[in-house]
C-alpha cells in the first residue's frame, strides 16, 4: 500500500504579515505532501475558527501527536474519511478545538501524498487525465480597507481581469502590466505616494475611491491597448467591513458617504455599468441574501456579483444562495470550512448550478502553491491570487509550470 500514511508532522511558520501559522508535512510510503494554512483579515462571521485559543504553539505542543496517532495506519487515498475523523477529533461545529486552519493543512497535505504516492501532479489526481482548462487570474492592484491603511480607499480591493488571454503566461504578465502602470498614474494623483502596498501586494494610494475607479479603468484600457488584449475591471468591495448595523447603512469614511442598502445597490449598479466591471465581490453585507439578490437580477448578465462573506465555502450557505439567486459566482477558500472534501461538494454543487467557482488565497498567505492546483484541479474559471509578492507569485509560477505539462491548454470559460 504505497499511500498508507507513516508520519505526521506539524510546524510553526511564518505568514506574508509575519504571523504565525501551521504547515503539515505527511509521509506515506511511497509519498510526501507538505501544505500551510493561510489566514484572512476580513474574514466571515461563518468561517470556521482558525485557530485554537492559545494558536499555533498549542496546535504544535498538543494537537500533533493526536493527530499521528489517529492518522498513521489509514489510506491517503480515502480523503473524505480522513476528513470525518479530523472533526470528529476536533469535536467541535466550528472546529474551534484544533482550528479549521490546522484541519485544512492536514487535508491538504494528505491529499498531497495521495497524489505523490501515485507519482501524479496535484492538479490531475484531482481533476482526471482530460484536465486542461486554466483559470484566469484575478490581480489585485490597489487595496483599501481592511487591507491598507487609514488614508486608503474605502473599497478594498481594486482587481484587474485580462479576459482577452490567450495563455497563462499572458495573462500573469499582463495584471503585472497594469500593477506597474497604475503606480505612475497614482503618483500623479497623490504627490504624496510613498509606492506603499497592502497585504495582497497592492498600491495603497491616499485617494477617493471615485479617483480610484477611474485611474483603473485607464490603466486596464492603456495596458489592455499595449498588449492587444482586453482587460477588464473588476472590485472586492468587502461590505461587511462598511456597514454600521446601527445606523443600517453603509459607512464610506474616506467619502464621507453613508448608503442604506436600496443607494448601495444603485451606487454599485453605477459602477459597474460606467466602467463595464467584470466581477464584484461582497458588494453587500455577509447576512443579506436579499442584497444580493436584487443587484444580481439587474445586473448579473453583465458581471459577475461574487459571494465571500456571504458563503464562506460553505454548501449549505450556497445552497440558500441558490434558491435566493442571490449570486452568480462563489470564493471558494479551503480554510473556511476547514477540509478539502468539503471544499470539493461547495464547488460541485457551484458548478452543477451555473454558479462560478473562484479559488482564492487570503491576505495572510505563504508561499505554499497547493490552489495553484486545486484551481486547474476543480476546472475552476477564475483564481484570484494577487499579481505580485513572493507569496502570490508561488501560485501563479505554478500555473505556469502546470501550463507546460497539459496536452492541448486553453483558458477557462465562464
Amino acid at each position: 500500500m504505497d499511500s498508507v500514511i507513516e508520519n505526521v508532522q506539524v510546524r510553526k511558520i511564518l505568514d506574508s504579515r509575519g504571523n504565525p501559522t501551521v504547515e503539515v508535512d505527511v509521509t506515506t510510503w511511497n509519498g510526501f505532501g507538505r501544505a500551510a494554512a493561510p489566514s484572512g483579515a476580513s474574514t466571515g462571521s461563518r468561517e470556521v475558527v482558525s485557530f485554537p485559543e492559545g494558536g499555533v504553539d498549542v496546535i504544535v505542543s498538543e494537537v500533533e501527536d493526536v493527530l499521528a496517532s489517529e492518522l498513521i495506519g489509514m489510506d491517503a487515498n480515502d480523503i473524505t474519511t480522513i476528513d470525518e475523523v479530523l472533526k470528529e477529533v476536533d469535536g467541535t461545529e466550528n472546529l474551534s478545538a484544533m482550528g479549521g486552519n490546522t484541519t485544512v493543512a492536514v487535508s491538504m497535505a494528505v491529499v498531497k501524498a495521495a497524489a505523490a504516492s501515485s507519482n501524479m501532479s496535484l492538479y490531475k489526481y484531482l481533476g482526471g487525465n482530460w484536465v486542461n482548462e486554466l483559470p484566469y487570474p484575478l490581480g489585485n492592484m490597489m487595496n483599501g480597507g481592511a487591507h491598507a491603511g487609514i488614508n486608503a480607499p474605502d473599497i478594498q480591493e481594486f482587481l484587474v481581469v485580462p479576459t482577452g488571454a490567450e495563455n497563462i503566461v499572458e495573462a500573469i504578465f499582463a495584471n503585472a502590466s497594469v500593477h506597474k502602470k497604475l503606480k505612475g498614474l497614482i503618483q500623479s494623483k497623490d504627490s504624496n505616494f510613498t509606492g506603499g502596498k497592502g497585504d495582497e501586494g497592492g498600491w495603497v494610494p491616499n485617494i477617493s475611491n471615485d479617483t480610484a475607479l477611474e485611474i483603473q479603468a485607464r490603466a486596464c484600457e492603456e495596458v489592455g491597448d499595449e498588449l492587444g488584449i482586453e482587460i477588464r475591471p473588476s472590485l472586492d468591495m468587502a461590505a461587511s467591513e462598511l456597514w454600521d448595523s446601527e445606523k443600517q447603512k453603509y459607512v464610506y469614511a474616506q467619502d464621507g458617504i453613508e448608503r442604506d442598502t436600496g443607494e448601495q445597490i444603485e451606487f454599485v449598479k453605477d459602477i459597474i455599468e460606467t466602467y463595464n466591471m467584470f466581477y464584484v465581490e461582497d458588494p453587500f453585507d455577509e447576512s443579506d441574501f436579499g442584497g444580493f439578490a436584487q443587484l444580481t437580477s439587474k445586473v448579473g448578465d453583465k458581471c459577475l456579483i461574487c459571494g465571500d462573506d456571504l458563503f464562506v465555502t460553505n454548501k449549505e450557505l450556497l445552497l440558500k444562495g441558490i434558491e435566493m439567486n442571490a449570486a452568480n459566482a462563489i470564493i471558494i477558500k479551503p480554510n473556511q470550512i476547514g477540509s478539502l472534501s468539503e471544499t470539493y461538494a461547495t464547488v460541485k454543487l457551484a458548478k452543477e448550478n451555473n454558479v462560478v467557482p473562484v479559488v482564492s488565497h487570503r491576505s495572510g498567505e505563504t508561499t505554499d502553491e497547493t490552489i495553484a492546483h486545486l484551481a486547474v484541479g476543480f476546472a475552476a474559471p477564475l483564481i484570484k491570487t494577487g499579481a505580485i509578492g513572493g507569496e502570490r507569485i508561488a501560485k501563479l509560477n505554478e500555473l505556469i509550470r502546470i501550463e507546460e505539462e497539459l496536452t492541448n491548454p486553453r483558458m477557462g470559460h465562464f
